[in-house]
């Protein structure tokens, strides 16, 4: 627990801010950021709150947390039934786990994706790596793949645009990756003086940026939005608990979820530990799986794709690690589309089929068929 000291949170510019792309216009970037911080918040603090107070049930095991949408949104396929269509496949799912279901969608900002290698290569020839469309394009080419901070208004406006067809319908989320950014539409409550990021109600720090040194860290612990920390199978129990001490002082309800990336095969060996030591901690967290991520691998054509019987294998661990245990198996987080892709392999779908619609610049995401299908068995395993 906290021991009511006030610790001063370290400005984050201050700090090293891993995946940030490396801008060749810092000036350019400086005057889209300067443009961007006069614009009106995507969100407002009260619907963070609100998201909060959700979390917050979850946390205290009284609902259940559905988390989904693209691996990497695209800023040419925003469109009002493409964004009906990803919020129909959550609500359907959500019906059908038959639970009190919080629902926040993977979407409206998820533009930005962290990579293990800042170049890749093709056929001999070198260029930086595809970042997310807020970043650079995923054409092979120079131009495509040279960073432009122009896109970040381009993903300000797109995703201003997603949040007002769906105001009301589902909370957003996405990765806080790009701080610059993020920091540009930060903006103080005049009711309270916190500071809320208005991109979006959650905001995640993902696996590769969880330092408690980093900048993300610190960004994150200067924001009163409900956030999320992706842990995979290098967190200790002990680093998690410094992220709980760092990111939530003051052990409010439903401020902290940390989601689980530890794949199919160590989900059950990894797990118990982070989970014990945080429960005995006192603190109250959320805990949601993420299936994904931590089940990729290269199919025989290429294709980056995933096993919906892995998938489905990571949730079983993770249900059964929290029954054992008496603690709440809080939620999910899934990369899903509501378009007829092929990019995950089983739930009808082979090897040889990925090639027919794999659309994903990126990860693969289960399509709707698949989701709905995984829906139906995850609502047997929580019954």
């Amino acid at each position: 627990m906290s021991d009511g000291t006030v610790e001063t949170i370290p400005d984050w510019r201050t700090l090293v801010a891993r995946q940030r792309p490396p801008w060749p216009d810092e000036a350019r970037l400086g005057e889209v950021v300067a443009g961007l911080a006069a614009l009106p918040p995507l969100v407002t603090p009260e619907e963070c709150d609100a998201l909060t107070s959700d979390l917050a049930r979850v946390a205290a095991g009284r609902a259940f947390l559905l988390q989904g949408g693209d691996c990497a949104e695209r800023l040419d396929d925003v469109s009002v039934p493409a964004i009906e269509r990803k919020l129909g496949l959550l609500r359907k799912m959500a019906a059908i786990l038959g639970l009190p279901v919080v629902t926040v969608g993977r979407i409206a900002g998820q533009y930005a994706k962290p990579r293990s290698w800042p170049t890749e290569t093709v056929d001999e020839r070198t260029l930086p790596v595809y970042r997310g469309d807020a970043v650079n394009g995923s054409g092979f080419s120079e131009a495509e793949r040279r960073p432009d901070p122009e896109r970040l208004r381009r993903v300000y406006d797109a995703s201003k645009y997603t949040v007002d067809v769906l105001r009301g319908g589902m909370f957003v989320s996405h990765e806080g990756l790009l701080l610059d950014y993020e920091e540009a539409l930060t903006r103080r409550d005049p009711r309270t003086g916190r500071r809320y990021a208005g991109s979006g109600h959650l905001l995640w720090i993902g696996d590769r940026t969880r330092q408690l040194d980093g900048a993300h860290v610190a960004y994150f612990a200067s924001i009163a939005n409900p956030i999320a920390v992706k842990l995979g199978p290098t967190a200790t129990a002990e680093h998690a608990l410094a992220l709980i001490d760092r990111l939530d002082p003051d052990r409010t309800p439903g401020r902290l979820t940390f989601v689980v990336r530890l794949g199919a095969r160590r989900v059950r060996d990894l797990l118990p530990e982070l989970v014990e030591k945080v429960n005995a901690s006192g603190a109250s967290v959320c805990w949601v799986s993420d299936p994904m991520h931590g089940n990729t691998f290269q199919a025989p054509s290429r294709h980056k794709t995933r096993r919906f019987e892995d998938v489905l294998a990571e949730i079983a661990g993770f249900l059964e690690v929290h029954r054992a245990l008496g603690t709440h198996a809080g939620g999910l987080h899934v990369e899903l589309t509501g378009e007829d892709v092929t990019e995950c392999v089983g739930g009808g779908l082979a090897f040889e089929d990925l090639h027919r619609n794999y659309t994903s610049p990126c990860d693969p995401r289960l399509n709707t068929g698949q989701a709905l299908e995984l829906a139906f068995l995850v609502a047997d395993m929580l019954r």
